[in-house]
């Protein structure tokens, strides 16, 4: 029985569940998948302003908390914190692997990065517009998937690092690695890419994201743990989490987390597979024990999806509180003030939200009484960091300018990094893998 365990769901995610994994989970492995659209997009930024940077900014930190651990019980790492550079990413942990007296071989995988193979002309899923009619182009990376990962296995590496795989390839590869799968036995993979959907977000599948007061009760979220699945060799696998920890794993987590960000479940794309999530079978045996089998595979699709990353321009906010009586009507009244104000500059987007009323759904539900608080926000969208600067100008002048009682102003600037979506054929991506060991 293979175990594999999920020691991270985004970037930003803790670190302690995934330390807890790798040392009482008896893993076989653990995978961090910690790359989206924009993260990537902005390693790419990273990288470009220092070579030696660009993979996740969190890596050293979990390297240096996992690999002694990793090392000791002998659990292999594959994760896609890599992201814009994925050698340096390997060089790094060698570094902190020599520092810690350790002797380890790392893979990296490259290849996905495709922007110089990207043409201006080219139409983005999301608006059928040419390339050419965004910004300045930052990057473009292809979802690799399994086939990528399984040369940097078979070198016997003990951390895996590449860029961007698609979510479920980075538990699909370690199964097929492990159970020897062939590429024609597409329910197998199917099955596999069901429990990396299952696993990919971590914290999601046992009840971070389900956890509803009142309504879905979830105990012990300070200290949730993470899951990991023992996958038998059909692709059958059982999803749990260590005892002791908090959260829960059940049919409702594991329903919720089957269907995220699924468009289409008859058809679930990825690099590897097209798989119907139809067919699944979810089974609870027992507290935080669920049987998941019955996914069902079709031929993989003939091409591969590309992140593309543009310079979207610079976003000014600004902030400011109204409480009290008429806190809403003040608030209000702020935000006419900004309105016209703003409007008389080449402002491309101006937004005004009134938080805890209407900033979440744009638009006010019928409540009793008015709100006793309002925290007014502006923002607007300009070509230049300096144009931008404007909207927080104005909210803070609101002090003097404005109506009364408005306190604990805030301004802020940041740039904008648009994310659209082509396709590539696969012959036009070619992975690599890098050793570096020590």
């Amino acid at each position: 029985m293979l175990r594999i365990g999920s020691g991270a769901g985004f970037a930003g995610d803790r670190l302690e569940p995934a330390v807890l994994l790798a040392e009482q989970g008896k893993l076989d492995y653990l995978v961090l998948e910690c790359l989206a659209e924009r993260t990537i997009a902005l390693a790419q930024r990273r990288k470009l302003e220092n070579p030696a940077l660009g993979y996740d900014a969190l890596l050293e930190k979990r390297m240096e908390l996992l690999l002694p651990i990793l090392k000791k019980n002998r659990v292999r790492l594959v994760t896609n914190m890599g992201a814009a550079n994925p050698v340096a990413a390997a060089e790094k942990i060698i570094e902190i692997a020599r520092r810690q007296g350790l002797s380890i071989k790392v893979a990296a995988v490259t290849g996905d990065d495709v922007l110089e193979k990207l043409h201006p002309e080219q139409r983005t899923l999301e608006s059928n517009e040419p390339l050419s009619s965004y910004g300045p182009l930052i990057s473009a990376n292809a979802y690799i998937g399994a086939a990528a990962l399984l040369p940097a296995l078979e070198t016997g590496a003990d951390i895996i690092v590449a860029g961007r795989v698609a979510d479920p390839s980075l538990f699909l590869a370690p199964m097929m690695h492990h159970y020897g799968w062939s590429w024609e036995e597409k329910d197998k993979l199917a099955q596999g890419t069901v429990i990396g959907h299952l696993l990919e977000c971590a914290g999601q599948i046992t009840g971070g994201y389900f956890a509803d007061p009142g309504k879905k009760e979830v105990a012990g979220l300070a200290e949730l743990g993470f899951p990991f699945a023992d996958i038998d060799h059909d692709g059958t696998a059982v999803i749990s989490k260590i005892e002791g920890t908090g959260g829960v794993i059940h049919l409702g987590t594991v329903k919720e987390q089957l269907l995220y960000e699924v468009t289409n479940p008859y058809a679930y794309l990825t690099p590897d597979i097209s798989a119907d999530f139809s067919t699944v079978s979810l089974r609870e045996l027992s507290p935080n024990r669920v049987k998941v089998s019955g996914g069902v595979g079709k031929e993989q699709p003939a091409t591969l999806k590309v992140s593309v990353g543009y310079h979207a321009g610079f976003i000014g906010e600004g902030e400011i509180s109204y409480g009290g009586c008429h806190a809403l009507g003040r608030a209000q009244l702020a935000g006419e003030i900004i309105r016209e104000r703003l409007a008389q500059r080449s402002f491309s987007e101006i937004r005004i939200d009134y938080i805890g009323c209407n900033s979440v759904h744009r638009t006010s539900f019928s409540h009793e009484g008015e709100p006793y608080e309002v925290r007014l926000r502006a923002a607007a969208k300009a070509a230049s960091h300096e144009a931008a600067q404007q909207v927080g100008e104005e909210v803070e002048a609101l002090y003097t300018n404005g109506p009364a009682g408005g306190g604990g102003a805030r301004k802020y600037v940041h740039e904008v990094i648009g994310i659209v979506s082509v396709l590539m054929e696969r012959g036009q991506v070619h992975t690599q893998v890098t050793i570096r060991e020590c």
